[in-house]
C-alpha cells in the first residue's frame, strides 16, 4: 500500500537514502544521530543517549554496545516486544550502525544469528565497522531495501524493526516481504510511527518531514487491514502514550504531535 504524494517511489527512496547517508557520515560517535540534516527521526534537544532511555532502554543496553551503534534514531524499542530467544534467527529491518542488532545477538547467543539490512551503503560499513570493534560474531549486515529483503523464505524466526518501515512508500510491499521470509509460526515485533487519523496531502508531500519519519505513517487501521490482508494473525497495534513528547520534538510541533505518535505492531505468520 503507497502512500501517493505525487513523487514516484525510487524518488522518495533515493531521498530517504541520501538523508540517511549523510547522516551515518556526519553524526559523531556520541550525540543525537542527525548530522548535518535539518530534522530526523531525533529529538534535538536530546543526545541519542537521552532518548533511547525515554524510549525504554536500559543504561546497560546502551552501555554495552560499540560507541557509535546507538545514533537515536528509532521511535520505540523492538526488543521490549521482541520476547527473543536463545538460537533464533532475527531479522532487524533498517538496522542502521547496528544497536538493536547487537543488542539482539546477546540475546540469541552464539547458535542464533541476527542479521541487518539497511539501503544506505554508508550505514552499512559503518555498522559492520561496529561489529569487528564490538568482536560479534553472530551477526550479519547486508545491504539491500526492505522492500525486496535480501534473504530466502521462510528463513528467520523474528523481524524487528525501529522507525523505518514508515520511510517507505509501499508499506504492502514490505509486509509482503516479511511475511514471505519469515518461518511459520514466526512474528512480528516493530516500533513504528503510525498516524492517529487520515494525513492530508500538504504533509504527504513534505520530503522533508517524510525522512523525518512523519509524513509516510500510515493510518492504525489501515496498517491492521494491511497485515491482517497479507495473512498475519494475532496483529496489535499498541500506542505508546509516553512517546508523545519526542514525537512533538521531531515531529516541529504540536499540530503533528496531534497526529503522529510511536506504536509497538505485533503479529504472527501463522504456522
Amino acid at each position: 500500500m503507497s502512500e501517493k504524494n505525487g513523487k514516484s517511489g525510487d524518488e522518495i527512496r533515493d531521498t530517504v537514502r541520501d538523508y540517511y547517508a549523510d547522516i551515518a557520515v556526519n553524526t559523531p560517535e556520541s550525540g543525537c544521530g542527525c548530522g548535518t540534516s535539518e530534522s530526523s527521526c531525533c529529538a534535538p534537544t536530546y543526545d541519542s543517549n537521552e532518548q533511547s532511555q525515554i524510549m525504554g532502554y536500559s543504561d546497560k543496553d546502551i552501555s554495552i554496545v560499540p560507541e557509535g551503534a546507538n545514533m537515536g534514531l528509532g521511535c520505540g524499542n523492538p526488543q521490549a516486544v521482541a520476547s527473543l530467544k536463545e538460537g533464533e534467527t532475527v531479522l532487524d529491518l533498517g538496522s542502521g550502525g547496528g544497536f538493536d542488532v547487537f543488542l539482539a545477538a546477546r540475546q540469541v547467543g552464539d547458535n542464533g544469528l541476527v542479521i541487518g539490512v539497511d539501503m544506505t551503503p554508508e550505514m552499512i560499513t559503518k555498522s559492520r565497522k561496529n561489529a569487528e570493534i564490538g568482536g560479534y560474531k553472530n551477526v550479519e549486515f547486508r545491504l539491500g531495501e526492505i522492500e525486496h529483503i535480501p534473504t530466502s523464505d521462510s528463513s528467520v524466526d523474528i523481524i524487528m524493526s525501529n522507525c523505518v518501515i514508515n520511510l517507505s512508500p509501499d508499506k504492502q510491499q514490505v509486509y509482503r516481504e516479511t511475511f514471505r521470509v519469515l518461518k511459520p509460526g514466526g512474528r512480528l515485533a516493530i516500533a513504528d510511527v503510525v498516524a492517529t487519523e487520515e494525513v492530508s496531502q500538504e504533509i504527504r508531500q513534505d520530503m522533508l518531514k517524510w525522512s523525518a519519519c512523519a509524513s509516510g505513517a500510515m493510518e492504525i487501521d489501515l496498517l491492521r487491514e494491511l497485515l491482517e490482508k497479507e495473512g498475519f494473525e494475532d496483529v496489535k497495534i499498541e500506542i505508546d502514550e509516553s512517546s508523545k513528547q519526542l514525537v512533538k520534538e521531531w515531529a516541529q510541533g504540536d499540530a503533528l504531535a496531534d497526529i503522529f505518535v510511536s506504536s509497538y505492531i505485533t503479529a504472527v505468520k501463522p504456522k
